[in-house]
């Protein structure tokens, strides 16, 4: 990959130059696409070339690698096949049975992986409101419970958009000797450097914004090549083998070099958008990190560059209207998901089930790249026939 200045290019060049040489068979500019899974030896019948299978190594992903790990300031990364086997080898990097502290606040799948998928084989979880620093320090020196192996942090959260002070957590971390893991997906590296405040790994759902398209699905853990962790997650990689295809890495790749002006198009529509609904009749709550009354604004401000393209609002009545709203809307899609170029809205209860803690009258938005006058007519639009029906 390019050999690149880490420490005196902003992110936006590295987003467009990390990883990017010209192929030295052909000169061409884009990089190609290594399908092959296996790889020959020479003729003193060596691996020289440095690729033996593709479930071990493949160029594509060597080259995306490199590049998530320049953007987020670590040393190394392992992508996965989705975000959520990327939540699954994190969570096995303490490296057998062991107590997580989790946020209250979390996205679903990896409150199911955690409790659903590991509990069986020996991982114990305290769930508690990162937000709440005393209330951590607490859980994690609970004289009463095991000694806690890892904090999972995931900041703004999904779908409250609570946000975790990472260096506090962090401190409280190093003091217990536990692993700090952030879920760095709504904020991007381009928002806030989780390595830099503290984690010891974060980890991406790479199919959300650094896919940005809705056509890519995969995940990846970031983190220092020589810490001990990392050597963990990288074992899971190559042993367990959910890694992503060499075109899905080509696609991520590719949708990287946009990152940074998509993320400022997002944070731009989203801020707007955030502002127009607090003030909307209709509307109970705007749940976004760059509003003055949001409470985690402060910390926010402080350790990320922007408030995201992320945010949540609550309808004023029950459950049956924040899911009329979602029925009249024209340019907002109807799906789940996030950090595409186009907006989706959706009622979060309902696709988390009977055992969701987000409120019946929750919605969940994310903010595509449209005028954002024309997104806020229309769930204006939206929000007034659901009134009256």
């Amino acid at each position: 990959m390019t050999d690149l200045p880490n420490s005196s290019l902003h992110l936006e060049t590295l987003a467009v130059h990390a990883g990017r040489t010209p192929d030295p068979t052909t000169g061409a500019i884009a990089a190609p696409i290594h399908l092959s899974t296996t790889f020959a030896r020479d003729d003193q019948g060596e691996y020289s070339r440095g690729f033996v299978y593709s479930r071990l190594d493949n160029p594509n992903r060597r080259t995306l690698e490199g590049v998530l790990a320049q953007l987020e300031g670590g040393t190394a990364a392992a992508a996965f096949s989705s975000g959520t086997a990327a939540t699954h080898a994190a969570l096995q990097a303490i490296g057998g049975p062991g107590r997580i502290l989790a946020p209250r606040d979390c996205y679903h799948g990896t409150r199911l992986v955690m409790t659903d998928t590991l509990a069986p084989w020996g991982l114990e979880v305290t769930f508690v409101d990162m937000d709440n620093l005393a209330a951590v320090a607490a859980a994690a020196m609970d004289p009463t419970a095991a000694p806690v192996a890892l904090i999972w942090v995931e900041t703004p959260s999904n779908p409250l958009l609570k946000v975790t002070d990472i260096v506090a957590i962090a401190a409280i971390a190093r003091d217990v000797g536990a692993l700090l893991v952030c879920d760095n997906t709504w904020a991007t590296p381009l928002l806030q450097r989780p390595l830099a405040l503290g984690a010891d790994l974060v980890v991406h759902s790479t199919t959300k914004y650094l896919g940005g398209h809705g056509d890519v699905l995969g995940g990846a853990v970031i983190g220092q090549g020589d810490h001990p962790a990392f050597g963990r997650v990288r074992q899971i990689q190559q042993v367990a083998g959910a890694v992503p295809s060499p075109f899905d890495c080509w696609l991520l790749l590719r949708s990287l070099q946009t990152l940074p002006l998509r993320m400022r198009a997002h944070c731009d529509n989203a801020r707007y958008l955030a502002r127009h609904w607090a003030a909307h009749p209709a509307v109970e709550r705007v749940y976004y990190p760059g509003l003055a009354t949001h409470p985690g604004c402060v910390v926010a401000a402080r350790q990320m560059s922007d408030f995201g393209g992320m945010l949540s609002i609550a309808v004023r009545g029950d459950r049956a209207a924040a899911q009329a709203v979602v029925t009249h809307t024209q340019l907002f899609g109807r799906a789940t998901s996030l950090g595409g170029t186009e907006s989706l809205i959706e009622h979060r209860a309902s696709l988390e089930g009977p055992n969701s803690t987000t409120p019946e009258n929750l919605l969940r938005v994310s903010v595509g790249l449209e005028r954002m006058e024309d997104l806020a007519a229309d769930l204006d639009r939206a929000l007034s026939l659901a009134l009256q029906s």
